[in-house]
């Protein structure tokens, strides 16, 4: 039968502390590493192995991660049911840039960021929220990562508001033994950015179409004004 299994750890998981308490300064200085090596090892889940392929999202056969991943985005933002025409504008990008077919497709952990792990002064204690796991691009993982509202106000730190998006890639390539190309991070921080844009829109609904009144919802909803603004600039002037 389907079951939960629960363990009470230490640490703290709310990102604009991991991003700027003073606390938590030595554990950032080798937080970068830590991620690095735990997404390596994440990726390295063998989902055949384990009986994970059939009990969570992949893409049809034949059919590439970017590809599925942008046709599911599409169709949430049409259900939305109105206009947005720089998130429309970003799925266009995206389109015309999508990058070839990963060499290996992998287990994704799909919410891998700040605020969805927990940090302890020493440093890196778990990785939370597994809900959107899926077979797919490992660089989806690295390009969510630097997502700049994982950043937590700390916009001139790429990876996570906390160090350098290079030194992220060269730990994970020494860990993982896999190159990743940063123009394909870029494409998934393009992607991302959409991504929570509609999902920002998505919450929004819950609340306006009455499923669950919340101030939260609604708040949620109004941040995707600035994914807007953030995929205008990126796709303008790609890093």
């Amino acid at each position: 039968q389907p079951a939960l299994f629960m363990q009470r750890l230490p640490g703290e998981a709310v990102g604009r502390k991991i991003v700027a308490d003073p606390a938590f300064e030595r554990a950032r200085s080798g937080l970068v590493e830590e991620l690095a090596r735990e997404l390596a090892a994440i990726h390295a889940i063998d989902v055949d192995a384990t009986g994970l392929r059939d009990r969570i999202m992949h893409p049809a056969p034949g059919i590439a991660p970017s590809t599925s991943e942008l046709d599911r985005l599409t169709a949430e933002l049409d259900a939305l049911g109105e206009p947005h025409p720089a998130i429309e504008l970003g799925l266009r990008w995206l389109r015309l840039h999508e990058p070839a077919p990963p060499v290996d497709c992998t287990f994704v952990h799909g919410d891998y960021r700040i605020g969805n792990v927990l940090v302890t002064e020493g440093g890196l204690e778990a990785v939370l929220d597994w809900e959107f796991a899926h077979v797919g691009d490992p660089a989806e993982d690295i390009g969510w990562l630097c997502v700049r509202a994982w950043r937590f106000g700390a916009d001139a730190l790429r990876l996570g508001g906390i160090g350098d998006r290079a030194t992220f890639l060269a730990a994970y390539e020494r860990a993982s033994g896999r190159f990743v190309d940063p123009q394909r991070v870029n494409w998934w921080e393009v992607f991302g950015n959409v991504k929570w844009a509609i999902g920002a829109l998505g919450q929004a609904h819950r609340h306006l179409d009455g499923v669950r009144e919340s101030v939260e919802l609604a708040a949620i909803g109004r941040i995707c004004a600035e994914m807007e603004y953030e995929i205008l600039h990126l796709i303008d002037a790609p890093l």
